[in-house]
This record gives C-alpha cells, structure tokens and sequence, in this order.
C-alpha cells in the first residue's frame, strides 16, 4: 500500500502533528504498562503486544522532513529560533517519555536521525555542533545516576570480571559468533542459542546467525545490509524534491544507525543494549514500522529521477 501511496501527500501538518500527537499518547499510556525485564515498553492488547517507541522514529522522520521543507521555503533554515527551537522542543518531548521507560537506546537513534536530517536539510554545520559537549554530558549523568546503567558500562570496560552477571550476555555473543569459525556449524546447528545467550530471538539474534553460517555467512549478511544501505543513498540522491530527500535521509539514517548499533553491541564494540535488528529481530512493531519505512522508501524511489545520460 505505501508504495503505491504517494509520498507527497505526507507533507500535511495535520497528518504530522497528527501523528506525533498519537506518538506522544502511546508513550505516555505506556509509562502505565507493568514492567517487563525492568523497562515500560509495551503496551498489551488482547494477547498481544506493542511498542510505541518503534512508530516514535517514523513520528520524527515526517515532522522533521515537512518542517525543514516549509522552513527552506521561507528562507529560515540558518535562523535558530525558528528552525532549531521547535525541533529540540520536538525531539525533547519524544525523549524525555523514552527515557522515562526507560529505552536509552532509541533515544539515541532518535538523535542519529535528527543530526541526519539536519544536516542533509541545509542546517548550518555550526547549529548542529554547539550541542555534542551538552549532549555528551546529559549521556554521562544518565549513566552517573542509573545503577544498571554504570553496571552494564563496567561490563563493558571488563566483561570477564562481571562474567556470571552484566558481562554474561556479551562474552556468550563473542563465543557464540567464535564458535562458527569460518563455515560454521551449519543451519539449525548452533549451540549458543539453547539457553546460553539471552534473547537469542531479538537483539542478539546476529550472534546466532554468525555461528550457524560462520564467518562467510556473517560477511555476507553485512553486505547485503551494505547494499540495502547503498540502495537508500541513492534514493536520497535522485528524490525529485526536498521532502521526499528528507524522508528518505531519515529512514536510511534510521535502518543504517539501527543496524551499527546492534552489531556493535553483539561484538562488544558498545556496552548492551537493548535494539533489535532491522527485518530479522523477532518483534512485530518492529518489523511492522521498518516495513512501513521501507514502503514509502520505495514509493520515492519510483519518483526519483534518472540520472541524465552522458552528452544530455
């Protein structure tokens, strides 16, 4: 249906601030939710369950695309009060509710994706730099003052110390990614996944997939999200205006950033954390909204134009 859906009629501000206002309804009816694994994430329905934090990443995508168009229009993307203001109030309001879950690891994503689309939107560079010492600082006194938070960082910095406790999931990712050598175990074989690694189904199911097909098959799988990357690029590039050049910015910014953290977080290259795999993590609102992305993706990707022949 978003395919075929056409883009443009996207850049409506009822249909933005539409959208955010049920984004900021389910994060803050989620905050009422009973806990589960220590976090306010899910809301359940009937047998099911659903996570407003995923639809909070579209949420942002749409308001921030139709903003910064209407405000290069109007000539006012260099002026702060104008255009930074009511984005930061924006991504304020969105990240104060996912922290309050808490879901720290979205929060993040959230920013990726607004220094994105910022940037490709003509914000001045000066605008977007002025805040990383703040931003730096507010991370680190979220970590100063969340027990778990220093816990999982000290796991981090010496995982075998912590080895029966906050380091556990991250050293039986390495043995599990170890385990598959160079071929691996084969489809179906792995080991890892029988009680060893914690949620083997969602944010470390990359760990599974490098011991049951090794390093050849774990190679390939980065490529083929490498490619799926490159794809997005080049739609950002060829959009046939600067709204869909937004949207499409976003969505690769959001995939793309999703992906880079939950590999690294499965290598140890960052501390745990709690984001899935883009189309492969178990999770229906997930996979739902990365699809729903992915749709629009190609419905500007069937707008964009061609490049012009050599000597046109």
């Amino acid at each position: 249906f978003l395919r075929k859906f056409d883009y443009r009629q996207l850049a409506s501000p009822l249909v933005v601030y539409g959208f955010l206002g049920i984004c900021v309804t389910l994060l803050s009816v989620v905050l009422l939710a009973p806990k589960i694994n220590g976090a306010r994430r899910w809301i359940h329905i009937g047998g099911a369950t659903f996570q407003p934090s995923e639809l909070a990443k579209l949420g942002l995508i749409l308001f921030l695309a139709w903003f910064l168009m209407v405000r290069e229009e109007e000539g006012l993307l260099s002026d702060f009060w104008s255009t930074l203001a009511p984005v930061a109030v924006i991504l304020g309001i969105l990240s104060a509710l996912l922290l309050r879950e808490p879901d720290l690891g979205t929060t993040l994503i959230l920013g990726v994706i607004c220094f994105a689309m910022l940037y490709v939107g003509g914000v001045p560079a000066r605008y977007l730099l002025y805040p990383i010492p703040l931003l730096i600082a507010g991370v680190v006194a979220l970590i100063q003052f969340s027990d778990y938070r220093r816990a999982r960082i000290g796991a981090y910095l010496d995982p075998e110390r912590f080895a029966s406790t906050d380091g556990y999931q991250s050293l039986q990712s390495l043995i599990a990614i170890g385990s598959g050598g160079v071929h691996g175990l084969g489809l179906g074989q792995g080991r890892q996944k029988m009680a060893f690694l914690p949620e083997v189904q969602s944010d470390f199911i990359f760990p599974v997939i490098a011991e049951e097909l090794g390093l050849v098959g774990a190679a390939t799988f980065v490529l083929v999200f490498g490619f799926l990357l490159w794809r997005g690029i080049r739609v950002c590039l060829r959009a046939p205006d600067t709204h869909g050049r937004l949207i499409a910015t976003g969505i690769v910014a959001w995939i793309g950033g999703q992906t880079l953290f939950n590999l690294s977080v499965t290598l140890s290259l960052l501390p745990a954390k709690g984001i899935t795999l883009p189309f492969i993590s178990a999770g229906g609102t997930s996979l739902l909204s990365v699809l729903i992305a992915t749709g629009i993706l190609l419905n500007i990707s069937a707008q964009g134009a061609e490049p012009a022949a050599a000597g046109e």
